[in-house]
């Protein structure tokens, strides 16, 4: 009877997990990683109200939280990293509706089920998740210490001192292991850690989650089903790249981020910067950039990676001043620079390119040829065509610790085409409706009849 109560509660804990990250978890899943939390037996963490549907929880809301949770809860902190991992991998493997012996983390499960009070994040901002072990490290004030099962068990820990043990997971499916034979594998990591701390007597508080989310890759076995039947999973999209960031000994200084960095000399074949500037291990170097509180001046050395150059350059001057009409700083992207072997071309950007100070600007598209936000100002400018695509920067009032833009201003008028189109049909569908009024009310009904018995009405004319 009572096997079959735990059974029961442990299908319940599954499904509702599956459901969280099901129904709360909408947007894309390459945006948002999931983390689950709990403590050993006999400890609480504190509550956590449950986000709203599609609300992705913030590195601000997580500190927050994890300040709170740290106050009571042991401070033998586990933290489960998994190299990538995505609320699909929880929906498509673990053990829901009766089908427990399938599931990939029978001991994750079995943790949950005998802790009082787990917690579930189904959307966590992924440039959050990554922070979790700097977070951990500031409030424990001790480094993280990597460790796998082995070594855990030759160690011998105080219930009473700080300790951040850090267990890598790996993410990587090939041709001898399907995605689910990898989390099964990890999760009896998990399994192991979590006996080891059970055998030695050590209260602690545990923690899941991965870097960057991950993508859930279709088994040979399920391939020839996938025709058979409706598939709920969400579609692969692509990861998105963290921003450029230019730090100086007081915190980051300049942020710069864009879907892509085209340039193109004399209507040839685009050049995408995108790659070399954003990817991790970019060729792209920093090093000359510089930024105060009245000028900022980001400089992206490509040196000769850019095919055809000896020496690329791509730089970026920005300026902020009070304009007290406003009563506010606003900042401006003054130039916009070629580097090119030993020439250079300059670019204008202060006329469409501002935003308050504290604000980060973005633009869907930065060119210098259609609806040009960059006015050529050298002569050799002409010769370069430039587009950036979902182009955002911010030069000023950086937050520390943060990877995160500010509010951004958009280069987008509130009055789009559109929105003029909706306001001019509209209005000229009032006034024809204001002139078939103003007509009908001028329509005038008899007033006099004339009576059969009686003398007949004479109407004169002018009525």
């Amino acid at each position: 009877m009572a096997g079959s109560e735990s059974s029961s509660k442990l299908r319940t804990i599954m499904a509702f997990i599956a459901l969280l990250f099901a129904l709360l978890s909408t947007g894309h899943c390459s945006s948002q990683v999931p983390l689950v939390m709990w403590s050993s037996e006999g400890y609480t963490l504190p509550p956590m109200a449950s986000p709203a549907a599609g609300h992705i929880i913030s590195n601000d809301q997580l500190v927050s939280y994890l300040n709170s949770a740290l106050g009571s809860a042991p401070h033998n902190v586990l933290l489960f990293l998994q190299d990538k991992l995505s609320k699909d991998d929880f929906t498509r493997y673990g053990g829901v509706f009766g089908n427990n012996h399938e599931s990939a983390f029978p001991n994750l499960e079995s943790a949950l089920q005998s802790s009082s009070s787990p917690l579930v994040l189904p959307a966590l901002s992924w440039l959050g998740a990554s922070a979790v072990p700097g977070l951990l490290q500031e409030k424990l004030g001790v480094s993280p210490l990597s460790v796998d099962p082995d070594t855990l068990a030759h160690l011998r820990l105080n219930a009473s001192d700080n300790t951040l043990l850090l267990i890598i997971l790996p993410y990587s499916t090939g041709a001898y292991l399907s995605c689910k034979e990898v989390l099964r594998s990890n999760d009896e990591v998990i399994g192991k850690v979590l006996s080891i701390m059970k055998a030695q007597g050590v209260p602690y508080t545990a923690i899941y989650t991965g870097l960057k989310p991950s993508r859930v890759i279709e088994e040979p076995s399920m391939v020839g089903q996938s025709s058979m039947g409706r598939s709920l999973l969400q579609a692969v999209v692509d990861e998105v790249k963290p921003p450029l960031m230019f730090n100086t000994t007081s915190g980051p200084c300049i942020m710069l981020w864009a879907q892509n960095l085209n340039v193109s000399f004399n209507n040839l074949e685009w050049i995408d910067l995108g790659p070399l500037t954003f990817a991790p291990g970019g060729s792209v170097s920093t090093a000359r950039s510089f930024c105060n509180e009245t000028n900022s001046r980001l400089v992206l050395d490509y040196g000769s990676s850019v095919p055809t150059y000896n020496l690329f350059r791509l730089i970026f001057s920005m300026s902020q001043r009070r304009y007290p009409v406003s009563a506010r700083n606003w900042f401006t992207l003054d130039t916009v620079e070629l580097l090119f072997n030993a020439d250079t071309a300059i670019y204008n950007g202060s006329r469409g390119i501002y935003a308050p100070a504290e604000y980060s600007f973005h633009c869907q598209n930065v060119n210098n040829f259609r609806n040009a936000l960059l006015v050529p100002r050298t002569q050799n400018a002409t010769q370069w065509r430039i587009l950036f695509t979902d182009f955002q920067i911010q030069g000023f009032s950086i937050l520390n610790r943060t990877t995160d833009f500010s509010y951004a201003s958009d280069c987008a008028g509130f009055f789009t085409p559109g929105i003029w189109m909706g306001l001019i049909t509209s209005l000229l569908m009032l006034l024809i409706l204001t002139y078939g009024m103003h007509m009908i009310m001028q329509l005038r009904s008899m007033d006099r009849f004339d009576d059969p018995k009686g003398p007949s009405i004479s109407v004169p004319q002018s009525e």
